[in-house]
């Protein structure tokens, strides 16, 4: 299959270059023609690609792209000169513009649409009039007309049945996993503690996501700020891209003295990210809305207890194998799981041997990029039969 994925695949994105970079080495493992078609704005960093795998970046074309995410001349050229080299176009997210051009230039190739959690309650509420605009004009319409519309749990699905108001015929649920041998050797403890003057024996809470509202830093900061008041050890790292957070952050450690129990890091890749999560005593995301999150994977199958809200993608699974501790969306219960999770070692090593046990047992993507791939195969089967009955 020749496939194109549609998404600004930046460092700045998350979650959603890391599923593409996973998935698309896969697929050209087992043989598969991927590009990727990235809109970026100057200064933007391009995601690495796996090898074998062509990455084509286009500008964003200001000042639209700075109402309508994503808008690039540029990209629409480019999909209207190549848009029939495809089999498989798979637009990843809603609300921009490279998830409604391929829908605006053709009817014939195969469309694929991941949501990302963005049909999300709390996701849709962002910039509600804006996206209710979108909706009336064109996008419930054109996701109406995808071939495949991917999705990660069984949340997603009653967000799609919600904001469509009908059951989309062609709907596959495929979680998002992650390469579990990529994680079985880490670098060797305390290397990043020595790198950030952390002591062997404080503990570490890592927080690794994009500096974002809707990661739940406003309530994981209070939360750790009464916590500093009850024990004196304990040690708060904030590891991830600023996302329109890190003022904010910046004036809460100042206004509460924090700044010899909180250290902003900035973004972990690679060696880095690894070694932290091997120094990590718990791992925290109290996120308003997730798709499917990626972190707290890599947090489960590094063997580091994990505190999370259900609304990370799996809550549902998390909640009934006791794989993390569940927090409410609250100050006090983020308060809660901390002192529950740092001061009680035997339940902090049972949540981190069933997470892990987890990771492997149901995440691990060679499984899911298979699932994914066949999912594929069968959407365009269907566009085939129908091209071929006119129906």
């Amino acid at each position: 299959m020749r496939i194109l994925n549609i998404c600004a695949y930046t460092w700045s994105i998350g979650g959603p270059a890391r599923v593409i970079y996973d998935h698309a080495g896969a697929a050209v493992e087992r043989g598969h023609q991927v590009d990727i078609l990235s809109p970026m704005s100057p200064g933007d960093a391009l995601y690495p690609a796996p090898d074998g795998v062509r990455v084509i970046p286009v500008l964003r074309t200001p000042p639209i792209s700075r109402v309508f995410r994503e808008y690039s001349v540029p990209l629409y050229q480019y999909l209207k000169a190549h848009i029939h080299e495809y089999d498989i176009i798979h637009c990843h997210g809603i609300w921009h513009f490279g998830s409604l051009a391929p829908f605006l230039l053709d009817k014939s190739v195969t469309k694929v649409v991941t949501l990302h959690g963005l049909l999300d309650k709390w996701a849709v509420r962002h910039s509600y009039w804006k996206k209710k605009l979108l909706s009336i004009v064109m996008q419930k319409r054109l996701l109406n007309r995808a071939d495949l519309i991917h999705l990660y749990n069984a949340d997603e699905r009653d967000d799609l049945l919600r904001y469509l108001g009908r059951q989309h015929p062609n709907v596959v649920i495929i979680p998002n996993g992650i390469p579990m041998a990529d994680f079985e050797t880490l670098p060797a403890p305390g290397t990043f503690r020595n790198q950030h003057g952390i002591s062997p024996t404080q503990p570490l809470i890592l927080f690794m996501s994009r500096l974002n509202i809707k990661k739940g830093l406003d309530l994981l900061l209070p939360a750790f700020q009464q916590y500093t008041q009850r024990h004196a050890d304990g040690l708060l790292v904030l590891a991830g891209p600023d996302d329109g957070y890190q003022a904010t952050a910046e004036a809460f450690i100042r206004e509460h003295n924090l700044a010899d129990r909180i250290k902003l890091v900035g973004m972990l890749t690679g060696n880095d990210k690894k070694a932290a999560l091997a120094d990590a005593t718990a791992f925290i995301l109290p996120s308003y809305s997730e798709g499917f999150s990626i972190a707290v994977l890599e947090a489960m199958a590094s063997g580091v207890a994990t505190i999370v809200s259900d609304r990370v993608g799996f809550g549902d699974v998390i909640r009934e194998t006791g794989a993390a501790c569940l927090t409410e969306l609250t100050v006090e219960s983020v308060l809660n799981s901390l002192e529950q999770v740092l001061n009680e070692a035997a339940y902090r090593e049972q949540i981190r041997t069933i997470g892990q046990a987890l990771v492997r047992q149901r995440y691990d993507l060679p499984i899911l990029a298979d699932q994914l791939l066949s999912a594929y195969e069968s959407a365009l089967m269907r566009r085939q039969r129908v091209s071929s009955t006119g129906v």
